[in-house]
């Protein structure tokens, strides 16, 4: 499914479980949605499974949120007894949207004690209160842990809250970290247990070093990653500087966060010293998992300089990671530099970097995943270099093995009526949603003219809304194509297919122009179109082409095609 789809779906206040493979856009999706709920008035709960999940998306833990603190269990007579709580039943009584990133680390018990909290506390005996829930992540990713006085975790998907709440699966098919489609039918094929000789023999061929000495590495065990990072940094000249991180707030958080904060207690560091960031800060110039050295140490603030691969000179300022409470204040806080030394890491520390090159050893891999989440980390082929692999490495979770056809099937059946909607209908969708939770049809924007109208004897006549096709027809009978002007407009390829249906609709797209369209994609066209007529695929649903190609044509391609043969159909 699409990106585009899966928003489409979320608008119309539909439960969801969004999932997809790492670097399929799960987060990108989720801030749109969220930016499209604020634009129309609705306040999401911004919530995740941990504490440094939640740092990640400026929101709450779930624990946190519902009330629950460090519960996992909780019955319906205790959860009366937490309505004279007025904080949790003011945040519950505005909450209409629900999202919890990182839902494979939650244990099935907690999903359910969350839902007969909402239920409780919002009177009412719809699943989660009847509030929209928004379950966020990827099952062959880090599992579910329980402290050793308590039952075995069960995924959440096992939950009975989950059944009941009828989640309508978006499995999200793009590919935006992958761009080598060698390595992602690799990856694919590692994720479904349907490795062939084939492919483990091109991993095989990756059992090499890197020339580039400096190159990240990643270890299964904690030992191997100290030894290797500390050995590095003595081996460099210079005075070392070690900077403490510090905390506030309270101490079961900040010990929670502690644990799932890329970034060291104490960090050491010297010139020389390879780093890595370890948390988003475009306007600075790098992001997670962006890797750099130390060339210098800033004479005023004595702030490590780190020199990135570009050339940029950044003066490392520290971080701060907190949980938010009620009223958006911290109730814990981690102040620290967003670095770690870059040698070498745990797998289970690199969850979430994209990187173009690592060493990675699997050698000693002992858990179900840790082999693909590794190797989903690197970019392509040719920037993995394998020191070992072992079984175990490529083995992922028969449990979620089985449950992942389920939800790529169900996923499938939701592409398929999303993409029989006319884009009318989508808009009347998200607009009765928006309505039943209190907010705006349109979005309020404050026009200049609006601050200055005690100037004027009236407000100046608006004028009339031009077709929002208008400016890509323009640009489309200049000359430019579907993918030019898809990225001149900064919209989707999707996007500007739908305008051209709304001008072929109204008969305002001239033979001529189609016939150029159709001219740019020649190459492409005579391999795609037989296999859309021979698959009879129609409007966005169109995995069964891509699984066909095995990736090899991208979702905008395959649309675009899309769009000719269903023209030359009318």
């Amino acid at each position: 499914m699409t990106q585009l789809d899966a928003l489409d779906i979320l608008k119309t206040g539909a439960n969801v479980f969004l999932t997809g493979q790492p670097g399929s856009g799960k987060s990108h999706t989720i801030r749109e949605y969220v930016k499209f709920l604020q634009s129309r008035g609705v306040s999401p709960a911004m919530t995740a499974s941990t504490g440094i999940a939640a740092t990640h998306i400026s929101g709450m833990t779930i624990h946190s949120w519902s009330g629950l603190g460090i519960r996992k269990y909780i019955t319906r007579r205790e959860c009366k007894e937490m309505q004279t709580n007025s904080a949790l039943m003011t945040r519950m009584k505005k909450t209409q949207v629900l999202i919890i990133d990182e839902i494979s680390m939650l244990d099935a018990a907690m999903l359910d004690s969350v839902d007969l909290m909402c239920r409780t506390l919002k009177d009412s005996d719809a699943p989660f209160g009847g509030i929209q829930i928004v379950l966020v992540g990827d099952f062959f990713q880090l599992p579910p842990v329980t402290r050793f006085d308590e039952p075995p975790a069960r995924f959440a998907f096992s939950a009975r809250s989950w059944a009941d709440a009828n989640l309508t699966v978006c499995y999200l098919s793009e590919q935006h970290r992958q761009e080598d489609p060698i390595f992602l039918n690799i990856l694919t094929a590692l994720r479904s247990g349907s490795l062939t000789e084939d492919h483990i023999e091109s991993l095989r061929d990756r059992r090499r070093m890197s020339e580039d000495a400096d190159i990240t590495k990643l270890y299964s065990h904690n030992a191997d990653v100290d030894r290797i990072n500390i050995d590095r940094l003595r081996k460099l000249g210079g005075k070392e500087k070690t900077y403490t991180m510090t905390s506030s707030g309270s101490p079961k958080l900040v010990e929670q966060m502690k644990k799932g904060c890329l970034s060291p207690e104490k960090l050491t560091v010297k010139i020389g010293a390879r780093v890595m960031f370890t948390r988003n800060n475009p306007a600075e110039g790098y992001v997670n998992g962006s890797i750099g050295d130390v060339v210098d140490f800033d004479g005023e603030t004595k702030y490590p300089v780190v020199q990135m691969k570009s050339g940029r000179m950044i003066c490392v300022q520290p971080g701060m990671w907190s949980i938010d409470g009620d009223n958006n204040s911290p109730i814990a806080l981690l102040r620290q530099l967003p670095l770690r030394l870059a040698w070498a890491m745990t797998v289970h520390k690199s969850q979430g970097m994209s990187l173009d090159g690592a060493f990675i050893d699997l050698g000693t891999a002992f858990a179900y995943g840790q082999g693909y989440v590794a190797l989903s980390r690197v970019r392509s082929l040719a920037g993995l270099f394998l020191g070992g692999i072992n079984e175990r490495a490529l083995e992922v979770d028969p449990n979620v093995l089985a449950k992942d056809e389920e939800f790529l099937a169900q996923s499938l059946a939701a592409e398929s009526i999303i993409g029989n909607r006319s884009e009318s209908d989508r808009i009347a969708d998200a607009d009765a949603f928006i309505k039943a939770c209190g907010g705006k049809k349109e979005p309020v924007v404050r026009e200049t003219i609006d601050a200055l109208a005690n100037y004027f004897p009236s407000k100046p006549a608006k004028k009339a809304k031009e077709p929002r096709w208008t400016e890509t027809l323009a640009l489309i009978i200049s000359g430019k194509s579907i993918m030019d002007v898809a990225k001149e407009r900064s919209r989707t390829v999707g996007t500007i297919v739908g305008h051209l249906e709304e001008v072929q609709s109204l008969d305002q797209l001239s033979s001529d122009v189609f016939d150029r369209l159709k001219n740019n994609v020649t190459e492409i066209h005579s391999t795609i179109a037989p296999v859309i007529i021979e698959l009879k695929t129609r409007g966005r649903f169109l995995r069964p082409v891509f699984d066909h190609f095995q990736g090899k044509y991208s979702y905008d391609d395959l649309r675009i095609i899309q769009w000719i043969v269903e023209s030359e159909r009318k």
